[in-house]
Order: structure tokens, then C-alpha cells, then sequence
């Protein structure tokens, strides 16, 4: 402060001097900020639909050799063109970014589909469908799903040439120039790499620090405004985790003066990483740390695939079930099955089902004691069973009962352990693997991690596949765990 009152502030980097002084070339020439993917898209999606029309008339033409009655064709090609666009639109699909620039496009053609019949429902409306022609309208359709799957990689190689050359680039500066703000600083710089993103440096009127490694100190509030006021900045990011309200709201006042986005970065966002997605409560965004994975049509079709899959494979594979329970009878004294309290979802104890692999007399109910390979603890028959898992196949009743899935995190033991400690205390997230029904087969199964684990190492690998399962489950992804499952049975020397 000086004898005024008034806050005294660091005089700007020279290269920051020479910005606000000189305006470049780069900065005179038209610049867009990564919100023009979307209208780009839009205008992707409309040529498109205008070249569909012309190619499909042609190619009817040649097949059928007659022409169809243009009036109805062109209302049914403009209704159908309306309707895809504002499909697209209520998806947001024209709101992308460069962030989300490689979303997946599956749902593209299910619009256009949606569009033509919605369109043919319209034309039967108005009383025309007996001039609509069915073939026309399946070559309009098949035409304009062709010309959307091959513009959609054009477009992404367009906008990310465009991001490269400059002529998208969002200009970025900080404000926050003090140990705390420097480390949310670094863990920005260090965590997002995408091309259209600029930063310009860093402002404070009441900086803790001189010097910033690779990134120029531009001054307080009066120099960041003059950046803004040329162009230089189009976002102004707060990153101080102690900034009190009251100086908060006089800083952004004084943004609000120029054309600049202001955000503010919470310190928990750059703690918690990528382990949090931003929703809306109402207006109010909040940070949404965990989800329940299966939930509505998603619970529905994973319910749907264990008991389809589970009561064909019970029935197909009945002859080796009675098989495998008369071999289990005659090879020693004891209960066919072995039944075992393990973990499941939400840390519910359920009972597990296995073929006993062991001599009665010897079972491990919570599992104390780490199974090595030559256990003398195990039957002769026992071995070939769990070689092979087909200890495992009684649990095809416990999905259909609803305590496990087809595929999911596998079902510990009460008092499994890795070395010395329980798994919940050597492996820190582990709890999370139970947000889900626990399955005969998972990701870490078919990735190697199969069968007793003795070190610490690949008791996390386990739960980080158990976890890349749940966060980015499908059924296509279940479909070609089912498929490895037999391979790594079969070639799998970690299970005994």
C-alpha cells in the first residue's frame, strides 16, 4: 500500500509491455474461440442434408427411370431437414467445443432415421403419402447417413487444423499470484493439453511472488484490464483459494467493464483431479464426486443381460453341472457345494455358491489363509475344478438370484488379505468396487490379475480395472469380457 491507500502492483513483464503496445498480426486477424465448433458442425450437418437431395434424386432416377412428383418430395425433404436439425439442437449436439470435440456420434444416425419417418408422418398428415415414394425416401435416408459418417471426421480435422493455426484460440489469463494460487496454476497448465488454449500470464494487484517459471507476471487488475480492452484475453480465470467475497465481487466489477469471460477454479476441483463430473442442483452447480453406475435403463438392461445369459447358460451347461456335482460327491466325504460369505453390493454380506474344491474338514470360510499352488487342503478333482473355473459355475444361480452380476468387480472373502493387511486397508478406493453387484468374470480377470493375489502391486492394478469397469460400463463391453473370459481360462497360469 502506498501513502494514498491505494494497492501498489508489479510492473508487467516486457513481453507483456510489448502486447499491450503492439498489435500483432495474429491478433488482426478474424480469431475464434472453441465455441465455433458447433455452428461448424450445424453447417456440416446442412450441407449434408442439401447434398442428400440431389444425389438421391439422381440415383432414383437411373434405377427406377421415372420422376417422382417434385412438390411432395421437396415437403418432405424440408420437414425431414427441419426435424433432424432441431433433434440435433435439443441434444446440444451444436453446443461442442474442442474439449468434448471426440464425443462419440452413434446417436447422429439415429435422428436422421427419427427425422425421415417423423417427416413421412407429416406428408400422410397432410394427405400426400400416396405420392411419397418409398423408394426416394430410403435413398434419401441412405444418403444422408453416408454423408454424415464421412463428414464427421473431416469436420474434426478441420476445427483441430483451425485450433493449430491459430485462427481458434481462446486466450487465458490467471489472477492469483501466490504459492496456493501457483499450485492450482500448474496443475491446470500440466493437466489440460488442448491446442486452442493460450495463456497469457498471470495477474495480481497484490502478488506474494516475482518470478513465475513460463508464465509472465502481466500486473494487477489496471494491466489485465488493458489486455482484455485489446483482445489479448478473452478469460479471466480466479484461482485464489482464500480470496475473500467482498474482493472477489470488487474485482469482477471491474471485469464486468470489458468483454471478457470471468471463471473461478475451486481449490476442490483441482484436488479431486478427474475424480468428479460438474452438475446442476437447480441453478446451483455442484461437484458430483461419485454416481451410481446402473440406474434406470441402464440398471434394466444389465439386469435384463444376467438373467437372458445366466438361464441360457444354466440350461446349455446342465449336463457338466450334474457332471462336475457327482465328481465332487465321489471324490471325498462333504457337501457338494461349498457356500461362502463374501462382500457384495453396497458391503453386504451375500452367500457365494462354489463347487468345494477343498476337503470338508479343511474349508476356509473367510479365507485366511492365502491358497497356494500345491494345497494340501485341495482335492485331486479340486485342482482340475479350479483350473478350469468350473468351481465357479454355481454362481450362475447367484445372478439369477440378484446377488451377483455376469460381469463385475469379483467377490472377496470376509478376511482376505495381501501379505499382511486386510485388501480394504492396503488398497486406498478399494470400498468403491462395491457400488456395483460383484460378478463371476470382470475386466481384471480377462487383463491378467486372475485368481490369489499375493502383493500390493497387483491388488491396486485389480481395483483400478474393477474401477475403469464400473466408470465406463456397456454392454458391449460385457459381451467382449465374456468372450476373453474363455481365453484367459484357458491360458491363465495364476489360477489354482
Amino acid at each position: 500500500m502506498n501513502a494514498d491507500g491505494k494497492s501498489l502492483t508489479l510492473p508487467p513483464d516486457e513481453e507483456v509491455q510489448v502486447l499491450i503496445a503492439e498489435r500483432s498480426d495474429w491478433h488482426r486477424r478474424q480469431r475464434f474461440t472453441s465455441n465455433i465448433a458447433g455452428p461448424i458442425f450445424f453447417l456440416a450437418d446442412l450441407l449434408c442434408i442439401v447434398l442428400s437431395v440431389p444425389l438421391s434424386f439422381e440415383v432414383y432416377r437411373l434405377l427406377i427411370s421415372s420422376q417422382p412428383i417434385l412438390p411432395v418430395h421437396l415437403f418432405a425433404v424440408c420437414a425431414a431437414a427441419g426435424t433432424y436439425l432441431l433433434i440435433r439442437t435439443s441434444r446440444h449436439a451444436y453446443d461442442r467445443t474442442l474439449v468434448n470435440l471426440f464425443d462419440p456420434d452413434a446417436d447422429t444416425l439415429i435422428d436422421a432415421g427419427a427425422s425421415v419417418l417423423i417427416a413421412s408422418a407429416v406428408v400422410w398428415q397432410f394427405g400426400m403419402i400416396e405420392n411419397l415414394s418409398r423408394g426416394l425416401t430410403i435413398l434419401y435416408l441412405l444418403a444422408l447417413c453416408t454423408l454424415l459418417l464421412l463428414s464427421r471426421p473431416i469436420v474434426r480435422r478441420v476445427i483441430r487444423r483451425l485450433a493449430t493455426n491459430g485462427s481458434i484460440e481462446q486466450r487465458i489469463a490467471f489472477y492469483g499470484a501466490d504459492p496456493s494460487s501457483l499450485a492450482i496454476i500448474r496443475k491446470v497448465l500440466d493437466g489440460i493439453k488442448l491446442p486452442h488454449l493460450h495463456f497469457v500470464g498471470v495477474a495480481d494487484d497484490r502478488p506474494k511472488v516475482r518470478k513465475i517459471e513460463g508464465l509472465p507476471l502481466i500486473g494487477g487488475l489496471e494491466e489485465l484490464l488493458a489486455l482484455a480492452r485489446n483482445g489479448e484475453v478473452d478469460q479471466v480465470l480466479f484461482c485464489v483459494p482464500n480470496l475473500p467475497p467482498k474482493r472477489l465481487q470488487d474485482i469482477m466489477e471491474e471485469l464486468s467493464n470489458v468483454s471478457v469471460d470471468v471463471a473461478v477454479i475451486p481449490a476442490e476441483a483441482i484436488q479431486l483431479g478427474a475424480d468428479y463430473r460438474v452438475q446442476l442442483l437447480g441453478h446451483l452447480p455442484v461437484l458430483t464426486l461419485w454416481q451410481r453406475p446402473f440406474r434406470d435403463v441402464s440398471g434394466l438392461l444389465k439386469r435384463g443381460e444376467d438373467l437372458l445369459i445366466s438361464g441360457t447358460a444354466v440350461v446349455l451347461l446342465s449336463p457338466v453341472l450334474l457332471l462336475t456335482a457327482l465328481l465332487v460327491r465321489l471324490s471325498s466325504p462333504g457337501p457338494i457345494f461349498f457356500v461362502q460369505p463374501r462382500i457384495g453390493f453396497n458391503n453386504e454380506l451375500i452367500k457365494v455358491l462354489k463347487f468345494r474344491t477343498m476337503y470338508a474338514d479343511q474349508s476356509d470360510l473367510k479365507a485366511e489363509q492365502t491358497t497356494t499352488a500345491d494345497d494340501p487342503r485341495i482335492t485331486p478333482i479340486g485342482k482340475t475344478l479350479r483350473k478350469l473355473s468350473l468351481d465357479e459355475l454355481p454362481q450362475l444361480f447367484n445372478v439369477i438370484r440378484g446377488d451377483m452380476s455376469l460381469i463385475g468387480p469379483r467377490p472377496h472373502a470376509t478376511h482376505m488379505k495381501v501379505g499382511d493387511r486386510y485388501y480394504q486397508d492396503a488398497v486406498r478406493g478399494y470400498a468403491g468396487r462395491h457400488r456395483v453387484k460383484p460378478g463371476i468374470t470382470g475386466l481384471a480377470q480377462v487383463k491378467g490379475v486372475r485368481g490369489e493375489i499375493r502383493t500390493i502391486e497387483r491388488a491396486k492394478l485389480r481395483v483400478e480395472l474393477d474401477t475403469k469397469y464400473i466408470e465406463n460400463w456397456s454392454l458391449m463391453l460385457d459381451l467382449w469380457i465374456l468372450l476373453l473370459t474363455v481365453r484367459a481360462v484357458i491360458w491363465d497360469r495364476d489360477a489354482y
